[in-house]
């Protein structure tokens, strides 16, 4: 398959795959306005998984499709893009505060969340169903925890974002758009993982490189960019410290509920989920040491000011640089 080609699949299903994912939230939450379902239940079901459904299908869909290493490179690379480069790119042109009440709990859980995948991952190099059963539990009772305390810290933001329909922007009003939007967003989602997976495993092919080295760059960035927009519209409002709990949501669902369904998902096929060499000698390491600074600064209770925003974009483009390199050498 030719470069343009390949690169097309991935650049489009990434946006079918987006656009997809929005539909669904947005479709879902207006169904549930309209069926005047509560809603902490919508928050902590429709819009939580629904934002976390790009990756979610991406990984699933590669797993089950023979490409392990699109869907582990697609939950590892998205960590890292959105702590090295979703909260580094902004903090440069604004500091982004860390002082918003849940951050530093969001932020020990994404830490705590990082090493269990680790662990999880280390002995065999690869995570079975049981692992996938147990990291899809941990994501059960993650929102579990968020919804008991949605009902005692009113003045937690990122609980509240979750919670308040009333004022998410552009929803379907009759039944009918509702049902439309969450059908064309059901459909376009595994039309717009099987073209990146397509686009991934042919590239990775076309290049010589494992297909680890696709889902770490291009398809974790592509997934991430819905992080990305929040966070730079927010520092724009200069409400940045508002749009650091999605990025810690992002990782903590990114683990455990893509990377737990995942692992389901190969296991009901018969296979295990491998773990590419490559991920024990730097991925891994590139991902816990971003949450342990992340975690840090924001247990420090220190903003994230222009200097350290530059060593976190900087960090992720030497780390691309590196896989850059890989694929080179």
């Amino acid at each position: 398959m030719a470069a343009p080609v390949f690169i097309g699949l991935i650049l489009g299903g990434i946006v079918v795959l987006l656009f997809g994912g929005d539909l669904l939230v947005r479709g879902g939450a207006a169904l549930a306005r309209i069926w005047k379902l509560p809603p902490l239940l919508v928050g902590l079901t429709i819009i939580a998984f629904g934002t976390s459904a790009p990756e979610l299908v991406v990984s699933i869909q590669s797993a089950l499709s023979g490409a392990p290493g699109l869907a582990m490179g697609n939950i590892v690379g998205s960590n890292i893009a959105n702590f090295l480069l979703i909260l580094g790119l902004p903090a440069i042109f604004g500091a982004i505060a860390t002082t918003t009440p849940g951050v530093r709990r969001n932020a020990i859980f994404a830490l705590v969340a990082a090493m269990i995948l680790m662990v999880v991952s280390w002995g065999d190099h690869e995570i079975d169903g049981l692992e996938g059963g147990i990291l899809f539990a941990l994501i059960i009772g993650y929102i579990a925890l968020l919804g008991i305390l949605a009902g005692r810290e009113k003045d937690d933001p990122s609980l509240a974002e979750l919670t308040d329909l009333e004022h998410m922007d552009g929803l379907p009003k009759s039944l009918g758009k509702s049902v439309i939007t969450v059908l064309i967003g059901l459909v376009a989602l595994p039309v717009g993982a099987q073209m990146i997976v397509v686009g991934g495993t042919e590239a990775a092919a076309t290049l010589g490189v494992d297909e680890a080295i696709i889902g770490l760059t291009a398809v974790a960035f592509g997934t991430s960019l819905p992080e990305l927009a929040t966070v730079v519209m927010a520092s724009v409002r200069r409400q940045a410290e508002m749009a650091i709990g999605n990025v810690l949501g992002s990782n903590i669902f990114n683990v455990f509920a893509v990377g737990g369904a995942t692992g389901l998902a190969a296991a009901a096929s018969g296979h295990t989920l491998p773990v590419p060499e490559s991920f024990f000698t730097l991925d891994f390491f590139v991902m816990l040491g971003a949450s342990v600074a992340i975690a840090g600064i924001i247990l420090a209770k220190q903003p994230i000011n222009r200097l350290f925003g530059v060593l976190l974009f900087g960090s992720y483009l030497a780390y691309i640089a590196v896989l850059a390199r890989g694929v080179m050498g």
